[in-house]
């Protein structure tokens, strides 16, 4: 059998068969590696219901192309928290994975702003969004930062274009200047008085983004939650830190609790049935890592569904 032909054959039986049985030992001994090698382009329809193009040299698209979602205990966290009429605030939305999903959870009478530097990513994301007909989605192309100015975003690898970074890597594939503007001028009252969540994925530059954030953080509701992704050695790059950030967010109330978020693929068809809450996070994050704010404070982050 062509090696082509196994590849679609296995993928349909990691994408639509019941259960988990072998799907861990197919992806990460074979389909993970051929598909990043031996690159597909398909439209691909994710969980949420919409339909994207996607090419599976990237990590990302491979992995909707694989799974039909990307980060799945981030995708349930969402899931359980957004409820219709919310607003779900995307800093770094990149293609819209998470835009898209939102959108359904929100309805049509609420809001997603979607809030993404890179023009190319941007376009994408405005394509899957219009051709999606998900009307209550409004991109932003701008960065995140502390200060109204202009950035320069590097992509180092294009197998992994969602560390688009604004912090130089050693390795340089391509660069593009972006406009950057702080969050508290990008986000409106009437936006902020409704958000549930804001989720800010910025490669590096959380600090800044956070620092741009708070003037409006008392505009929030007080059941508002934040997902920031920490990234602490990009963040020592530039004289900034991971406790910083951290510190910077309990003054204004909101406990960090780390969710879990594993990039190996073999993980993704257990955890997409057994999605893991967000635990109490008590040690200074030293790897990249997801942190969820809340002003709740316990052991852990219940999902109700």
């Amino acid at each position: 059998m062509p090696a082509s032909v196994l590849a679609r054959t296995l993928r349909a039986y990691v994408r639509h068969a019941p259960g988990t049985l072998g799907k861990a030992q197919i992806v990460d001994r074979f389909l993970d590696d051929h598909l990043r090698t031996h690159p597909v382009h398909a439209a691909v329809r994710l969980r949420s219901g919409d339909t994207v193009p996607v090419t599976t040299s990237d990590v990302i698209q491979r992995f909707q192309y694989l799974f039909g979602e990307w980060e799945p205990n981030l995708s349930a966290f969402l899931r359980d928290r957004l409820r219709p009429e919310d607003t779900f605030i995307d800093v770094g939305a990149h293609r819209g994975a998470f835009s898209l999903l939102a959108s359904h959870a929100v309805g049509p009478h609420g809001r997603v702003v979607a809030i993404e530097p890179h023009p190319r990513f941007h376009d994408d994301l405005a394509t899957a969004a219009a051709a999606n007909r998900r009307t209550n989605i409004r991109t932003i192309r701008s960065a995140a930062s502390d200060s109204t100015g202009v950035l320069t975003l590097y992509v180092e690898d294009p197998s992994n274009l969602g560390h688009t970074t604004a912090v130089r890597p050693r390795h340089v594939h391509a660069t593009v200047e972006v406009p950057a503007a702080p969050l508290a001028d990008l986000i409106s009252r009437a936006d902020l008085a409704t958000t549930r969540v804001i989720k800010i994925d910025v490669e590096g530059t959380e600090a800044a983004a956070i620092r741009g954030l708070l003037p409006a953080l008392p505009y929030l509701r007080d059941d508002a939650e934040l997902v920031v992704e920490i990234t602490p050695r990009l963040l020592a790059k530039q004289g900034e830190s991971a406790d910083a950030v951290v510190a910077a967010l309990r003054e204004y109330g909101f406990h960090p609790y780390t969710l879990t978020n594993s990039y190996d693929p073999a993980t993704y068809p257990r955890t997409m049935r057994r999605p893991q809450p967000p635990t109490r996070c008590t040690t200074s994050p030293k790897d990249m890592t997801d942190l969820v704010f809340s002003r709740t404070d316990a052991d852990r982050l219940r999902l109700a569904r």
